[in-house]
């Protein structure tokens, strides 16, 4: 299995990347990296070469490029020869952490839409209370949507559940403002109608106060509302620690209970660590394609590789073609 990595995408690029590629060649001994992006970096930070393919381009797609500018201009950079790599068949799919916009651009345009999807969705896999998780989708990769879009994030969120993170008959939620079946706006009432008339486990409506708390195992939104629940939920967490840290280190007596609780606080940040889940897959496209956190570290791309490698083993898209063939048959 070969995959291929945007070696300069993210904000500690290429130190991080490399050192997660490293983790992952030697915790995988079926798969095959290729690096993209400026050798002399990557080398430096490269312990063994063992399987690790490094293809040299020092032209990189910047956070602040416009994203379809970028990947129609910058021919050479790091993220479109990733990407053209897939496209042609010398790898099964491809990560970066680099600039969301501009990946979804590469992925549409370069390894190309998935026939019976109208929009791809990009879909991270979030952290519950009960350590098991939940695939959300869409958060970002369209802002608008219309009802036959919810309809179809549904079954490639349940598909992904199923053969990718093995949950058996997956509960798919609706996010709305009730859980009541008439609530919600036209899209969502709309969208409520088209999923009870599937064979999809469809569990109705969802509020976002319950998404943490695992009241579902996929939970399907349009962009504009998935991205704002997204950053909400990451900025509670960011905020939650931080308060904890300040209120554990404001005196003596609550350092010496901090000294206490230390195991039991780390433990629970792995718990509702999102990179413990990998990064953001975007479904609909004709392979996978993962974007990682801006901001991963080595760990974090290790378990993006491992989520990739595990699409690609599982054969999703495969799958998802024959799931979306049977519904048009």
């Amino acid at each position: 299995m070969k995959i291929a990595i945007d070696a300069m995408g993210g904000d500690h690029a290429p130190k991080e990347i490399v050192l997660g590629a490293v983790k992952a060649i030697q915790h995988f001994p079926d798969i095959e990296i290729t690096l993209f992006g400026d050798e002399k970096k990557i080398r430096s930070y490269l312990s063994s070469d063992e399987r690790i393919t490094i293809i040299h381009t020092e032209e990189v797609i910047e956070a602040t490029d416009e994203p379809v500018r970028a990947v129609r201009r910058k021919k050479q950079s790091s993220m479109v020869l990733m990407a053209e790599e897939v496209k042609q068949g010398c790898a099964d799919a491809c990560i970066s952490a680099g600039n969301t916009g501009a990946l979804m651009a590469a992925g549409l345009f370069i390894v190309g839409r998935m026939e019976g999807i109208d929009r791809p969705a990009l879909a991270p896999t979030l952290p519950t209370t009960d350590g098991k998780g939940f695939v959300f989708l869409d958060v970002g990769a369209n802002v608008d949507a219309r009802p036959e879009h919810l309809l179809q994030y549904a079954f490639m969120g349940a598909t992904y559940a199923e053969h990718v993170r093995g949950i058996k008959k997956p509960r798919i939620g609706l996010l709305n403002v009730g859980t009541e079946d008439q609530k919600g706006n036209d899209l969502t009432k709309r969208a409520f109608q088209l999923l009870q008339e599937t064979n999809l486990h469809f569990i109705g409506n969802v509020e976002a106060r319950d998404l943490l708390q695992g009241v579902a195992d996929v939970v399907v939104a349009d962009g504009f509302t998935g991205n704002v629940a997204l950053k909400t939920i990451e900025g509670t967490a960011i905020s939650v620690f931080s308060m904890l840290k300040t209120a554990l280190t404001s005196n003596f007596t609550s350092k010496l209970a901090a000294a206490v609780l230390k195991p039991k606080l780390l433990e629970l940040k792995k718990k509702m660590d999102y990179s413990e889940y990998g990064g953001a897959a975007l479904f609909g496209l004709n392979a996978p394609v993962v974007k990682a956190h801006g901001s991963s570290d080595a760990n974090a791309i290790f378990h993006a590789v491992r989520q990739t490698r595990e699409m690609v083993m599982s054969d999703m898209v495969g799958t998802l073609k024959q799931e979306l063939e049977k519904i048009r048959s």
